[in-house]
């Protein structure tokens, strides 16, 4: 059996700010914006009287691959992405490959978005940088260098 990643899921605060981050910083594409009312949502995360709007961005045109948005307006949500560390458990971060790494990250600086720490060269080749989204949930921007 081959399992094949389909979506990561955020909660978010303010989806229109989340999508306008995702969608400029990295040309994500919205396939879908839906609301869930009744009570689909709440009966599938195990929270009757659920409610949110969820919205796909696609990460690659040919790719199925998606950042889903979740904007919960029953109950209301707590931010905790802040208080998270990338050492406690769970997952800690959604990371995206980009072409070129320093044009990237004068994009991130332009923008005042919060660095975790340093921009490196992680291994021989491959450089990395953290970086805090709208709500405080954690990216990496990877570049793996391609031999001549």
């Amino acid at each position: 059996m081959v399992y094949v990643l389909r979506q990561v899921a955020l909660s978010v605060s303010d989806i229109e700010q989340s999508i306008a981050f995702y969608s400029d910083l990295m040309g994500m594409k919205k396939t879908l914006d839906l609301e869930a009312f009744d009570d689909r949502i709440g009966r599938v995360i195990g929270i009757p009287g659920a409610k949110c709007r969820i919205v796909h961005l696609a990460v690659k045109e040919d790719s199925e691959a998606v950042l889903e948005l979740f904007q919960y307006c029953e109950p209301a949500g707590q931010n905790k992405a802040k208080d998270m560390r990338q050492c406690d458990h769970g997952f800690t971060h959604i990371g995206f490959d980009v072409t070129d790494f320093p044009k990237h990250l004068e994009q991130l600086k332009k923008r005042n978005v919060e660095l975790l720490g340093d921009p490196i060269e992680f291994r021989p080749g491959v450089h990395i940088v953290y970086f805090r989204g709208p709500d405080g949930e954690v990216c990496e921007f990877r570049q793996i260098e391609q031999g001549d």
